[in-house]
């Protein structure tokens, strides 16, 4: 039995009615704390444990003979997927569950949350639940569709008595009656009027109601109401509404409801989709990365029209072309869709926590539940005796003549030697080849070497050590080699032959099997395929800088290209005011022609462009590199390296040590900063080796440069103590977070060891360190490129202004986006103490007067800074900065 049913079986055993922690149960099993941890949250997401979070979290199992588990319900399949919806669907069910007929709903969250589809769902789980019957109704009103009506809204709601108004010629049912014994969806409630508020008050508390023009006549209707909004109650809604309304719901927008719920909701649309067309459809990793990944403002609505709009083009193309699948690949995507791949490089830790690091596409079906990933194929694993059987096999088929296969073969040979430098590199040789086996290959290669006078690539070398073990591995499995018609290649390579035929004996002697004579004729081509022509086809790689800014990449180019008398690498500059996506496109275009199968080397400054690497790598389909951080040094030992032809993997390891040494430099000239800047305190209760553990755990999992940041261990064992140290420890340091199950400072972010040990709060620190070190980068940068302004200066009074601007427009900036304007204001204040011109915008006078409130709301927050630097910023400068907002 395994490890998670003993378990499962234990809480069984103690019963719904003792809660256990994780802690106390692996005491009494006798296994380790966070395996139990681990099984007991799964356990949860499966749906068999209930989880009390706490200090500590608590666990027990759910009785089966519970009326609320007897069957699978609508809402309990939707908190299979959707973690983050649990809490909302605990309320909805205790909403229909309360006697006798329930409790009225409100529904808030953003437009497209899917307030309307949930609605839907609560109706469906009391009908699952024997609380309605199947036949009862779920009536819909938009309070919308009649708001500036409101005479005619209570109509459509309470219905009207014949000769109430002039055209009311018969009586008429309304919606609250239609809707008795089942429940009456109010969406958008903040457009009912007051009048209609108020009438519903009687409705609520008593169950009656009048139509329109009744006076005498008093009706009732036993129906549940469930209203939805998007705006904030207090302020939309009368109290005496609200008050009457016990359970309010609120629903996360799609950027809160974690990675692996979006990609859950993206398969599933797209299986919508697949229904409706009545075929499977092949979606592309990339796609499937976009759509996790870019902006979603109007969240799962949005987010389905997309997928239907690129469905669409999939399938307009699928028909034209006559393609034997159904196929979703970016250029299918709509435009704001493409521009996720720009972000979906801070997603890859959570996408290969998903689906691992080698996923090709994804395929959907319209009837089945599950998906297939098709995975990447690792030709690593493939000899070239699987490649040349298998190209054997196909050419008999077709009814290829022999002399015509021979060529085919040594032609098919070619490709697996050009192909190993690039899987395997020499760190990773000694891993996966026997060292007997390399020792072997080193004899090998220094006889081959005097006897043909030549000298071997490393690309060669590298091959025939994966060769021969190959061989080895394959003669142990009773294998045979088949003979590539070794008598043709004796004959037209017999120097090369005859080197080959003493290394097969020499093979032999170390690896005590015999081999056959067809081995020679393989090891004759690792020999032939390093001649003279296959190395003139070596191509250089080329260099790309692309820096924020007006003339910083260019500058750095030119220089180089001056001092080296060339004008081999090529400069793009990405103007604060310009969206990157459409420098992505230059930049491919720039690659594309200065680059060939030996890759790109890609300089990059910070931000965005750090993501361009893996585009350019997909849409170009050759090896690119990237640089972060770029300066003129790097660009000059870059270009320098790659005119003498030295591989990409050698110019990329020869700028990166650069980087270090400058960086190492930096740090002992630099007597400041003698202690990273940033830290993170790790606080046990039971001493310092536990705070140790931690200290160790966290720099295992997460990714950080030690330079900026260290983990500091503090024990518990005296909390005033304790604080004591954590302030002490805040003089001297930024504390980006404490983990610890003891609150010490309310001014920090606390995460509870649980969390840290199951990884639920590792990706929230992980991208706190990522921003605060980019921060720390961006005031290093500040300070040498900044000539008016001190860099750390300016840059602590913009970040003070952006955070204003963010609460009084109500608008939180991305990362990326809030770095962009943070280097943007900087930038801007040291320009205008320079007195240099501001630049025009274009459309000015239109654009702000579609945007007079924005304008006057930033205008106002920037005040400070125009008084402390003494500078006057324009309109125009205004405008630049309302863009990063609107």
């Amino acid at each position: 039995m395994k490890r998670i049913d003993l378990i499962y079986q234990k809480l069984m055993e103690l019963g719904s009615q003792n809660k256990v922690s994780a802690s106390d149960l692996a005491k009494m099993m006798g296994l380790a704390r966070a395996n139990v941890s681990n099984d007991l949250n799964q356990l949860w997401k499966e749906d068999k444990v209930v989880k009390i979070i706490g200090r500590p979290t608590l666990f027990y199992v759910k009785q089966k003979d519970d009326s609320l588990y007897q069957v699978e319900t609508a809402l309990d399949r939707l908190a299979k997927s959707n973690k983050s919806l649990r809490t909302q669907i605990e309320q909805a069910k205790a909403a229909v569950l309360y006697p006798p007929r329930g409790m009225h709903c409100l529904i808030l969250g953003e437009t497209g949350v899917g307030k309307s589809v949930f609605a839907n769902w609560i109706h469906e789980f009391a009908v699952d639940t024997g609380r309605l019957s199947p036949e009862a109704p779920f009536v819909v009103f938009n309070c919308a569709d009649y708001a500036n009506n409101p005479q005619l809204l209570i109509s459509q709601l309470f219905g009207v008595k014949k000769g109430a108004y002039t055209g009311a010629e018969n009586d008429r049912r309304g919606l609250v009656e239609k809707a008795d014994g089942g429940i009456l969806f109010l969406d958008e409630v903040h457009r009912l009027p007051a009048e209609g508020q108020e009438i519903f008050f009687t409705f609520m508390d008593k169950a009656t109601f009048r139509r329109v023009g009744e006076t005498e006549v008093e009706r009732t209707a036993q129906v549940q109401i469930i209203s939805a909004t998007t705006e904030n109650p207090e302020s939309s809604l009368l109290k005496t509404f609200i008050r009457r309304i016990p359970m309010i719901i609120k629903l996360p927008s799609l950027a809160e409801r974690g990675i692996e719920e979006r990609y859950n909701i993206v398969i599933d649309f797209f299986r919508e989709e697949a229904f409706r067309l009545g075929r499977e459809i092949q979606i592309s990793a990339s796609a499937i990365h976009a759509f996790l990944a870019y902006h979603c403002p109007n969240n799962i609505g949005q987010l389905r029209t997309d997928i239907q709009l690129t469905c669409a083009s999939a399938y307009a193309d699928f028909i034209s072309t006559r393609k034997g699948q159904l196929h979703v690949a970016v250029q299918d995507l709509p435009h704001h869709v493409k521009q996720g791949l720009l972000y979906a490089k801070e997603l890859r830790p959570a996408l290969e926590e998903l689906f691992g690091i080698d996923h090709k596409s994804f395929v959907v079906q319209p009837q089945a539940e599950s998906i297939q990933v098709e995975r990447e194929r690792d030709d690593s694993a493939d000899s070239v005796y699987e490649k040349i059987e298998q190209k054997i096999a196909e050419l008999r088929d077709q009814g290829v003549s022999e002399e015509e296969l021979e060529f085919d073969i040594e032609n098919y040979f070619t490709p697996f030697i050009k192909g190993v430098h690039q899987r395997i590199n020499k760190e990773d040789m000694g891993r996966i080849i026997d060292p007997v086996i390399i020792h072997l290959v080193e004899e090998i290669v220094r006889y081959a070497e005097g006897k043909l006078g030549k000298i071997l690539s490393q690309k060669v070398i590298f091959g025939l050590a994966l060769h021969i073990q190959t061989s080895k591995e394959r003669l142990a499995q009773g294998k045979q080699i088949i003979n590539p018609h070794i008598n043709s290649v004796r004959m037209k390579y017999k120097k090369e032959f005859a080197v080959a035929l003493e290394c097969v004996r020499m093979i032999e002697e170390t690896i005590l099997m015999d081999l056959p004579i067809g081995e020679a004729g393989y090891l004759t081509m690792f020999f032939v395929l390093d001649d003279e022509n296959l190395q003139a086809e070596r191509e250089t790689i080329g260099i790309l800088v692309i820096t924020h800014g007006s003339g910083g990449a260019t500058a750095m180019v030119d220089v180089t290209n001056r001092l080296l008398v060339t004008q081999y690498a090529r400069a793009i500059d990405l103007p604060l005011e310009v969206d990157s996506s459409r420098i992505l496109e230059q930049a491919i275009e720039v690659a594309r022609e200065i680059s060939g199968s030996a890759g790109l080397l890609l300089l990059v400054d910070m931000g965005s462009l750090l993501t361009f690497g893996e585009i350019l790598q997909e849409k170009l389909g050759i090896p690119v590199k990237v640089i972060p951080l770029v300066s003129t040094p790097h660009v000059i030992e870059a270009t320098r390296k790659a005119m003498l032809g030295h591989s990409l993997e050698d110019v990329y390891r020869a700028v990166v040590h650069l980087a270090l040494e400058q960086k190492e430099y930096q740090l002992k000239e630099n007597t400041v900063r003698t202690a990273p800047v940033l830290a993170i305190v790790a606080a046990c209760l039971s001493g310092e080796g536990s705070a140790l553990f931690l200290q160790k755990l966290l720099e295992s999992r997460l990714r950080y440069d030690a330079a900026l940041l260290e983990f500091v261990p503090l024990q518990l064992v005296d909390k005033a103590e304790a604080r004591k140290q954590l302030k002490a420890i805040k003089e001297d340091r930024k504390v980006l977070c404490v983990v610890s199950n003891y609150m010490l400072d309310k001014d920090l972010r606390c995460y509870g060891l649980d969390d840290v040990l199951t990884g639920e709060a590792l990706q929230d620190i992980q991208q706190t360190i990522d921003q605060e070190e980019a921060l720390v980068m961006m005031e290093e940068m500040l300070r040498v490129h900044l000539k008016m302004v001190e860099g750390k200066t300016v840059l602590r009074d913009v970040r003070t202004c952006v955070a204003r601007i963010e609460e009084r427009l109500h608008r939180k900036l991305d990362f990326d986006t809030r770095i962009g304007v943070y280097l943007h204001m900087c930038c801007l204040v040291d320009r205008l103490k320079t007195d240099e011109h501001a630049i025009h915008y274009a459309n000015k006078e239109p654009f702000l007067s579609e945007h007079k409130k924005v304008y006057s709301l930033i205008r106002h927050e920037l005040q400070p800074i125009i008084d402390k630097y003494e500078i006057v910023i324009q309109e125009d400068d205004v405008c630049f900065i309302m863009n990063f907002f609107i």
